[in-house]
């Protein structure tokens, strides 16, 4: 069997990794270059010089003009952290690496500390990862269906009424070979018009080739600038579509990662940070030995969420 380039892709192994972030001056000096790549700027009045102040856990600078004083968490996802670099950079590291996720539990392992933290850990770097993507649309050929996640609670109602059991639309771009590119899944209110129109407008380019099956509410990608083809399955078998190879095969790994990852995932509250993560690693699977690298650039460019904000309903939908 020929061996796929991408599962067989050299990686960053755990004694590179060590070797690389295992201190807490070399994990430093990394989140420093990811947070000013030119030197140090005053995050009040962008002065450069600065002077360094002791005897604290993390390294805090102090700007020569405005006196203002800053760390190198300041103002990112890990603000007032306690944790040592150390442990934070090994979780980008786990996070970044699994190919179908990890679950805070196991994270708590692997990190030595308590599930409230690992917990907190892994949501503030899936949040990372999920707005870092938001800013990506996809282009060209895209194939799009329509999929539920979530089972229902014991106790809870059944089918598709559970209250964890939330729409998603799902879309993998092509290249040029037919080959899948980018995904982009998200979640929807509602698989309406309205709600397809919204998340088309978010999520693709202006031009793009769209081809879904005949559900009705596919057609408002046409009102956002995209050409739509609509093919009717009528009951055919996966292998009778080969139109729909790619988003089903995309389909298939998501729910087979989260069965086997998250077992007690609130789906109603949580979904969207959890795909956003599915998306960041996907996107980035050409690339696993810059994963951790890359992680590290997702957390400085997004600002602190307390924990209260990344368990509302609200904040995560």
């Amino acid at each position: 069997m020929a061996m796929n380039r991408i599962q067989f892709q050299a990686s960053l192994s755990l004694p590179k990794f060590i070797e690389l972030y295992g201190t807490e001056e070399n994990c430093e000096a990394a989140l420093e270059q990811a947070r000013w790549p030119d030197g140090f700027r005053c995050p009040r009045c962008e002065g450069k010089e600065y002077g360094l102040i002791g005897g604290r856990r993390h390294k805090r600078y102090q700007c020569r003009s405005c006196r203002h004083q800053a760390t190198l968490t300041a103002g990112t996802i890990m603000e007032a952290t306690k944790l040592p670099l150390t442990t934070w950079f090994l979780a980008f590291y786990l996070v970044g690496q699994a190919k179908t996720g990890i679950s805070s539990l196991a994270l708590m392992r692997h990190l030595g500390v308590n599930y409230r933290t690992a917990w907190l850990v892994h949501n503030k770097i899936m949040q990372a990862m999920s707005e870092r993507e938001e800013a990506y649309v996809l282009r060209g050929k895209v194939q799009v269906d329509d999929a539920y996640l979530g089972g229902e609670r014991c106790g809870g109602k059944a089918g598709l009424g559970s209250e964890n059991k939330v729409p998603i639309v799902a879309a993998v771009s092509l290249d040029d070979a037919g080959h899948p590119r980018h995904v982009k899944l998200a979640t929807v209110a509602t698989f309406s018009f309205a709600a397809i129109a919204d998340w088309a407008q978010d999520a693709l380019a202006i031009g793009c080739e769209v081809i879904s099956d005949g559900l009705a509410c596919f057609r408002a990608v046409a009102e956002v600038g995209c050409f739509h083809q609509a093919v009717v399955v009528k009951g055919r078998h996966p292998n009778e579509l080969p139109e729909f190879r790619w988003i089903n095969t995309v389909l298939s790994n998501l729910k087979t990662s989260f069965s086997g990852t998250f077992h007690a995932l609130r789906f109603d509250k949580y979904a969207d940070r959890y795909l956003g993560a599915f998306n960041y690693r996907f996107n980035r699977r050409f690339n696993l030995g810059e994963m951790t690298e890359r992680v590290v650039h997702a957390i400085c460019s997004c600002t602190a969420r307390p924990e209260h904000l990344l368990r509302s309903a609200e904040f995560a939908t």
